[in-house]
């Protein structure tokens, strides 16, 4: 059955085929970015909620940092105020009723200050953080504890380490944010489960010695007041972990004196991400190094979810609809898809008429906008195909290039290894050990295959080749190299200056003189970089200088003048007939070689 419906309806009706074809298109098409839209805008509610989670906890970090801080600036106002920093260390050193007598002394003595007197300062401390619940000071050297409630009243414990582990505690406790430890808990009588420690370790301003320390037990229920500008927008739960997984603060007041659940998981994940650690919730983390602990914002997915539940039905009501529509319209196209077919038709037989030019004008998206576009597409890469042809003359001119390059390295190495061998025979100078590695350091440039070749490499070859000549003969010879940092990136084939270089090592340079010098400029001129190579050698006759012009143009069996026909053999054939070489010379008075090559940065054929 399914066969022959197949048969009379949709087996040679292109028609129907396209408007099957475009509907089931059109409505995935429909119900995919009704899903992605809907996914997107769901997200974006989450992400604010989020948000506002994180600028709690973010929030709260604050708070215990500013807690933190206020703990430390404690000691650092003992240690800028002489008398109370000498006071404290004479209070921490020496028994209570010592202490007592010394403030009488200075009492007695006109010297009375009640800044200065250790007790009053804490007292002050309290006074001006309504959120301490203890303030204590533990002296190392008399093992005592001096602590401060809520209510200002004083009490002294002894804490030898004979009857107690609070001095061991006090040697191993973490600086960090931390709940109260145990020991000193049981000393000063303090079960309330809702506070978090900070302590700060005393030392003496002159010998810099521990003396005792600082404690400060703060009220964890306090958080929940930087929590309250946050009513009614923030939902879930906010805790607060210590560096052992211990709960310093609970906005649930489920885990207090309890392990927090997923702690193990969140040291895994970086801060500030929302990561899946429960498959039914949103859990985001804040660290902070300085006061160690971890600030932890929980919510459940049920909850977020709730505000997008409306959003999904408009979503569906609008989706089913732009279904609809996307099945009737379709069919009332149809005239003019077949006027388009047609159109297609046409097309093929001017194309089998022998008509290669021919082309669809068709910009539409749909199906037979693709055939039509695919079919001038077929055309562009058959006439792309008959171009190609073309390609094998310049294959032919790259194997060239190759031949032309093959022969310049053996010409400079035995020209080079030469006169390496006359400085070692003549002088057995120990400078030959400086000139064979400059020559290693050429050879490795030389040899080495780079994707792009720079000026400054070709340049950089040059000057280790010309330093080797300067060593060879010591004050006769010197060079300059001019280039602008600018062109230093320009593109230009290997081996383009070398060779012109070393012509005039070989026949231009006079031994019997001290001031041989070559000059190499780089200078950019409109369309083009111009390359200058100047020297004051013994210059080329004016028939010579005619006949190595003449030669540039020869095939190699024709003339001499290797080194300077290689390079303008390959300008000419890479970059076409503007582009080579220009000799001026004088006899006796130098000469000049003019170089010119394409303006290039990362481009056209980097390595010949």
């Amino acid at each position: 059955m399914v066969r022959k419906l197949y048969r009379n309806y949709f087996k040679n009706n292109v028609f129907l085929k396209m408007i099957t074809l475009y509907s089931g298109i059109t409505i995935v098409t429909i119900i995919t970015l009704s899903y992605l839209m809907f996914r997107s805008m769901s997200q974006s509610i989450v992400e604010k909620e989020l948000d506002i989670q994180k600028n709690a906890m973010e929030s709260v970090s604050q708070y215990l940092d500013a807690k933190y801080v206020a703990a430390k600036d404690m000691t650092i106002a003992t240690y800028r105020n002489e008398s109370l920093s000498s006071n404290l260390s004479f209070f921490l050193t020496h028994p209570f009723q010592e202490y007592a007598q010394h403030k009488l002394d200075q009492y007695y003595n006109d010297n009375a200050d009640k800044s200065t007197d250790v007790l009053e300062f804490l007292k002050d401390q309290l006074n001006n953080d309504p959120d301490i619940r203890n303030l204590m000071l533990y002296s190392a050297d008399q093992q005592n504890l001096f602590t401060f409630d809520q209510n200002k009243h004083f009490n002294m414990v002894s804490t030898n380490a004979a009857h107690s582990y609070i001095p061991d505690s006090m040697a191993q406790e973490s600086t960090h944010i931390s709940l109260p430890n145990v020991w000193i808990r049981t000393a000063i009588n303090q079960w309330d489960s809702r506070l978090f420690s900070v302590r700060v370790p005393l030392n003496d301003k002159m010998t810099l010695k521990n003396i005792g320390q600082l404690l400060v037990f703060y009220d964890a229920d306090k958080i929940s007041n930087v929590l309250s500008s946050y009513k009614g927008k923030l939902k879930g739960d906010i805790a607060v972990i210590s560096v052992d997984g211990r709960v310093l603060y609970d906005s649930s007041s489920q885990y207090y004196e309890k392990s927090y659940p997923y702690t193990e998981q969140l040291s895994l994940y970086s801060d500030k991400s929302t990561q899946p650690v429960d498959k039914a919730m949103y859990i985001n983390k804040l660290t902070s190094n300085e006061g160690g602990y971890m600030v932890i914002g929980v919510v459940p997915k049920h909850v977020i979810g709730q505000a997008y539940n409306g959003l999904r039905n408009t979503i569906i009501m609008i989706g089913a609809l732009c279904i609809i529509i996307s099945i009737v319209i379709p069919a009332l196209f149809v005239a003019n898809y077949a006027k388009r077919t047609s159109r297609i038709i046409k097309f093929t037989r001017k194309v089998k008429n022998g008509d290669l030019e021919a082309r669809i004008e068709d910009n539409r998206e749909d199906e037979l906008g693709q055939i039509s576009k695919s079919f001038n597409n077929m055309m562009d890469d058959l006439n792309l195909y008959i171009d190609r042809v073309f390609k094998a003359e310049i294959k032919q001119k790259h194997t060239e290039l190759a031949a032309l390059q093959a022969r310049i390295n053996p010409h400079f190495l035995y020209n080079t290894l030469e006169v390496i061998r006359m400085r070692a025979i003549s002088q057995g100078a120990d400078d030959v050990s400086e000139m064979i590695y400059i020559l290693s350091v050429l050879f490795k440039s030389l040899v080495q295959q780079k994707e792009i070749h720079l000026f400054k490499d070709e340049l950089e070859a040059c000057r280790l080749y010309l330093e080797l000549f300067r060593i060879r003969f010591k004050d006769k010879f010197s060079f300059q190299i001019e280039i602008d940092p600018i062109h230093s990136s320009r593109v230009v084939m290997k081996m383009s200056l070398q060779p012109l270089i070393e012509n005039y090592i070989v026949h231009g340079i006079r031994t019997e003189r001290t001031d041989n010098h070559l000059s190499i400029r780089v200078l950019q001129e409109i369309g083009f970089i111009k390359v200058v190579i100047e020297d004051n050698g013994r210059g080329i006759e004016s028939e010579r200088l005619a006949q190595i012009k003449d030669s540039l143009d020869k095939p190699e069996e024709e003339g001499g003048s290797f080194g300077l026909r290689s390079v303008h053999a390959r300008l000419k054939l890479l970059y076409g007939a503007p582009y080579g070489i220009d000799i001026q010379s004088e006899l006796d008075n130098g000469t000049t070689v003019t170089v010119r090559f394409p303006d290039m940065e990362g481009e056209g054929d980097q390595y010949v």
